[in-house]
């Protein structure tokens, strides 16, 4: 299978399945001398992992990781980081009743299509599970800018047609939704309920906010930042649509409403508005990046439908089995981490650009 590996200066290579041995993640092109622990890595994780609350699924995993190279003494040393991430709780034979029937809303049609084969157990590669893998890299790649002063906020703005009214950074980490409003959150508890009652699922939008990145990050034509971005989240399995700063709502707007007007503040080139969404002709104009990522139902659901065999036999299908009845608050910390590996590859890259600060750094 090729394209596990994403990056072409800061990379991450994916490996393992859902209902295989382990989960593993090797880093490459991270610079020597950055600072970092398993601990720095877990926190991440744990904001993903499985079994936090009724909202989510009760497979019971610790998704402990392990450093196994590339840090010595705290540090990285310049050399591939690998991880790993054992499987504990794989309940295969949860599946063994549907390997040979195609789950609607899954890839097992599209993957069977593709390779002649699939592994059934949970979707193999094409299982959640394997963003576990993104985020353990990803924990890498948010040290190393944090380093450079460069800070995510990353939530729910929306889970199904519940959307948040107001914006409280602290909210965020005290409802189980990631929702930036507790009044939303309260709302998005009754309407998941709802949905559970009726044996359903919903989905939502996840938004990323990035401060303190440099202007002129990404390249104009083929390498823009906001078409990169976009790639990253879109390679997220329940991604559906992707939209940076105003996003569709551009196709409304009138230039003179749309456009960012520039103002100079403390000698500093600055925008009075952000509809561009921190990006103007795909770099970065130095403003804050607005990332939307709009993710759809679970598609695990235990109401019975329409599907066929692999032989062409029509049939009727109830998935049963531990499922999230709403992905988006699971998924916010890997929209988080597949942005922060746009960023750290970028800025790698962009270290080439300029003649005169290769020379500075070369004097």
């Amino acid at each position: 299978m090729s394209r596990s590996t994403f990056g072409t200066r800061f990379t991450i290579t994916t490996w393992g399945e859902s209902h295989g041995e382990a989960l593993g993640v090797v880093v490459d092109g991270c610079p020597a001398g950055l600072p970092i622990s398993t601990e720095d890595v877990q926190v991440f994780l744990d904001r993903r992992k499985p079994g936090k609350s009724r909202y989510v699924t009760a497979r019971n995993e610790s998704d402990q990781v392990r450093i196994l190279s590339g840090v010595f003494e705290g540090k990285t040393t310049g050399t591939p980081i690998s991880m790993l991430v054992e499987n504990q709780d794989h309940r295969s034979a949860d599946y063994s009743r549907i390997k040979d029937v195609y789950r609607p809303g899954h890839a097992d049609y599209t993957f069977d299509q593709k390779y002649g084969f699939r592994d059934y157990r949970g979707g193999g590669r094409s299982s959640g599970r394997e963003t576990l893998s993104r985020v353990a890299g990803g924990a890498v790649a948010c040290r190393f800018l944090s380093e450079l002063g460069i800070r995510f906020t990353t939530y729910a703005s929306s889970i199904g047609p519940v959307r948040a009214a107001s914006f409280d950074p602290e909210e965020i980490a005290r409802n189980p939704f990631c929702l930036p409003d507790a009044s939303a959150a309260e709302k998005a508890s009754a309407y998941l309920e709802e949905c559970m009652a009726q044996h359903d699922s919903t989905g939502g939008v996840i938004e990323c906010r990035i401060e303190g990145v440099p202007a002129g990050i990404g390249d104009p034509v083929f390498g823009k930042l906001d078409a990169l971005f976009a790639q990253a989240l879109m390679s997220i399995g329940a991604v559906k649509a992707v939209e940076i700063g105003d996003g569709t709502a551009v196709s409304e707007a009138k230039g003179s409403s749309n456009n960012d007007a520039f103002a100079m503040k403390d000698g500093t080139v600055t925008k009075l508005t952000n509809h561009a969404g921190g990006i103007l002709g795909g770099i970065s104009d130095g403003s804050t990046i607005l990332l939307r990522a709009h993710v759809k139902p679970t598609p695990s659901i235990s109401l019975p439908q329409q599907t066929v065999s692999n032989t062409g036999e029509p049939c009727t299908l109830t998935i049963e089995g531990r499922h999230d009845p709403v992905i988006v608050p699971r998924a916010v910390v890997v929209v988080e981490t597949m942005a922060a590996l746009v960023l750290a590859d970028s800025l790698l890259l962009n270290m080439t650009s300029r003649l005169d600060r290769i020379r500075e750094f070369y004097r």
